[in-house]
C-alpha cells in the first residue's frame, strides 16, 4: 500500500462525538438565529451534561436533542430534566441518538416509554485543500456563487422553490431557510442558471466538520448539474475553512444517501430518533 494512501476516518466513538457535535452546535446556532428574528417564540437551546436540547417552537422538527448518551453516562434523572425543558413549552419530546451511545439509553428509552420513529443515515467524507472536484465541469450555463450579506431571503426563496410541488413543504422551508441563512457559522450558496437562480444549498462550520444541508433544485431546471455543482464548491470552501470532515444526513436507502455515496461519502452509522409517547 503506497504511503501516501488516504487513511478513512474509523467509526468509533470520537468519531460519532465529533459529527453530533457538529450537528448540535449547528442547530443551536439555528435556534440563536430563530431566537433574534421571532423573540416571542421563546426559542432558546441548552447544554445537559453533554446533551443539547433545541426548542424552536411547538411542531417544529428542530425541537429536539442531539448527543444523548454519547457525552455522559445517561440518567434517569438527566433524562427527566431534558424532557421538562420541552413539556414546560408545550412541545412533544424527541431525541437523535447515535448507535454509539451508551447501551444504557435503550434500556432508559423503553422505561419511559418512548418509541423509534425515524432513522438517519449519518454520512461522512474527508476532506484535503486542493482536493480534486468529484464531478466534470459544470455547463457553461451553470455558474455558483456565495450567498453574501443581504440576500439571505432570496437564497431561501430559490431554496423554497425546490419543494414548490408540496406548498406546505414550501412555506416550511422558506421560513426555514430565511433564519438558517443567517445563522452563526453557516455560508449559503447558489447556482444559477445563465444568471437565474435555480438551486440553493448550505454549509455550517463548526470545529472543523461542515454540515451540508438545504440542498434543493427548482423542479424546472433539474438534471443539469446544479447540485453536483453546488456540492464540489461547498466541500472545496470547507477544505480552504480548515475542516477535516464533511457531513451529511439522509433517509436510509434514499436518492439522497445513493448521490452521498456516489459523491465519496461513507456511512458512518444510522441513527435513531425517539419520541415520548406517554
Amino acid at each position: 500500500m503506497s504511503g501516501s494512501a488516504e487513511v478513512p476516518h474509523v467509526t468509533d466513538v470520537a468519531l460519532s462525538q465529533r459529527l453530533e457535535r457538529a450537528e448540535a452546535k449547528a442547530s443551536a446556532a439555528y435556534v440563536e438565529s430563530r431566537s433574534h428574528a421571532a423573540p416571542a417564540l421563546g426559542a432558546e437551546w441548552r447544554d445537559f451534561d453533554g446533551t443539547y436540547a433545541m426548542f424552536d417552537g411547538v411542531g417544529s422538527p428542530l425541537s429536539q436533542t442531539f448527543g444523548f448518551g454519547l457525552f455522559s453516562s445517561p440518567t434517569s434523572v438527566q433524562l427527566e430534566a431534558i424532557e421538562s425543558f420541552f413539556q414546560e413549552r408545550g412541545a412533544e419530546v424527541f431525541h437523535e441518538v447515535s448507535p454509539l451511545a451508551d447501551p444504557v439509553v435503550l434500556g432508559l428509552m423503553a422505561e419511559r416509554g418512548y418509541q423509534p420513529i425515524e432513522l438517519t443515515s449519518v454520512m461522512h467524507s474527508r476532506l484535503t485543500s486542493g482536493r480534486a472536484r468529484s464531478h466534470r465541469p459544470p455547463a457553461p450555463e451553470l455558474v455558483v456563487r456565495r450567498v453574501e450579506a443581504g440576500g439571505e431571503d432570496a437564497w431561501a426563496e430559490t431554496a423554497a422553490r425546490g419543494w414548490s410541488e408540496t406548498p406546505e413543504a414550501a412555506a416550511f422551508i422558506r421560513d426555514f431557510g430565511t433564519v438558517s441563512a443567517r445563522a452563526r457559522g453557516t455560508v449559503c450558496f447558489v447556482a444559477e442558471w445563465e444568471g437565474h437562480p435555480i438551486a440553493a444549498a448550505a454549509t455550517a462550520v463548526h470545529d472543523g466538520v461542515a454540515l451540508l444541508a438545504g440542498a434543493s433544485t427548482d423542479p424546472a431546471f433539474r438534471g443539469r448539474g446544479a447540485q453536483a455543482a453546488l456540492l464540489d464548491t461547498r466541500l472545496e470552501y470547507a477544505a480552504s475553512m480548515g475542516c477535516e470532515l464533511a457531513m451529511m444526513g439522509a433517509l436510509p436507502g434514499s436518492a439522497s444517501q445513493r448521490n452521498g455515496e456516489r459523491q465519496g461519502f461513507r456511512i458512518a452509522y444510522t441513527r435513531i430518533k425517539w419520541q415520548l409517547r406517554r
